[in-house]
């Protein structure tokens, strides 16, 4: 079971990036898949996370900004970013579990099993 995700880069304000995360093994059959992510000196927070049925929760810091979309017939999960801000400067990481995105424990990382390896996004003013 893996979860490699790609991506990240340096934009400026008001850019846009697009987040993927290729899954290996069981990990594209669980229930609920996201990105969180962890800014220097800063707690790890989530994102956005969607379900196997395509149901979507954001952050509100992103809502009206990102989009999370899963492609089955990749096995991909993806984070479509716009509008970028600085205060999204980040490492971002997928991740996956086996219990559904509509449970109130969504934003909680110890919830997650697998995870990838997390793709660095820069924002500059």
């Amino acid at each position: 079971v893996q979860l490699v995700g790609s991506g990240g880069g340096s934009v400026e304000s008001g850019g846009s990036l697009r987040l993927s995360c290729a899954a290996f093994g069981y990990a594209y059959s669980t229930d609920c898949m996201g990105w969180f992510r962890q800014a220097p000196g800063k707690e790890r927070e989530g994102v956005a996370f969607i379900d196997d049925d395509g149901t979507a929760r954001y952050a509100d810091s992103v809502k009206g900004r990102f989009t999370i979309s899963k492609d089955n017939a990749k096995n991909t999960l993806y984070l479509q970013m716009n509008s970028l801000k600085p205060e999204d400067t980040a490492m971002y990481y997928c991740a996956a579990r086996w219990s559904r995105c509509s449970i109130d424990n969504v934003f909680a990382d110890s919830s997650y099993k697998y995870w990838g390896q997390g793709t660095q996004v820069t924002v500059s003013s």
